[in-house]
């Protein structure tokens, strides 16, 4: 296995509605670090990662994508075709930012009937993959993500409760 780069995450909570359980700061890094190391990303990396409520997610959604309603996860790319602007102080790649709704993702896990942790390693993997180019617009890009997903949350100790269709 390749030497990677170090991975550095940046975290942000800027919501109140959601008591940010131990350990999920480090699920995020490590989540992170899974996908980057799967895709064998052998550069140094640095991606942010804020907590939001539904209603700052809703406003974001709004904004950037026109879709006018609160979503679990957005991602902001800020790589072209692999090509990345590089910190001058880090020397790190600079990835993007991931915006995760805590509020949605406490729901979701209740809705998929599985844990907060793995709710918010899926959303951060999914997201993680997007800063990475892919996307999910046609069937097989999307059983391809998803497929990438499951990897990482099997790597974690997160396997999946649910089957998803």
């Amino acid at each position: 296995m390749g030497e990677n780069g170090k991975v550095r995450v940046v975290i942000t909570n800027k919501q109140k509605e959601i008591k940010i359980p131990t350990g999920i700061r480090m699920l995020v890094r490590r989540c992170c670090n899974a996908v980057l190391t799967m895709e064998n990303f052998k550069d140094s990396a640095e991606i942010s990662v804020t907590f939001v409520n539904n209603s700052q997610i809703k406003e974001l959604n709004t904004q950037y994508r026109e879709i006018d309603a609160e979503t679990d996860v957005l991602s902001f790319p800020m790589g072209e075709n692999g090509v990345y602007d590089t910190d001058p102080e880090t020397g790190c790649k600079i990835l993007g930012d991931i915006v995760i709704s805590l509020e949605k993702a406490a729901e979701q896990a209740e809705l998929y009937n599985h844990s907060f942790q793995r709710e918010v390693g899926y959303l951060t993997a999914h997201s993680c993959l997007h800063l990475l180019g892919y996307d999910h617009m046609t069937d097989l890009d999307k059983v391809h993500m998803r497929e990438k997903e499951e990897l990482v949350m099997d790597m974690l100790g997160l396997p999946s409760t649910s089957s998803y269709s």
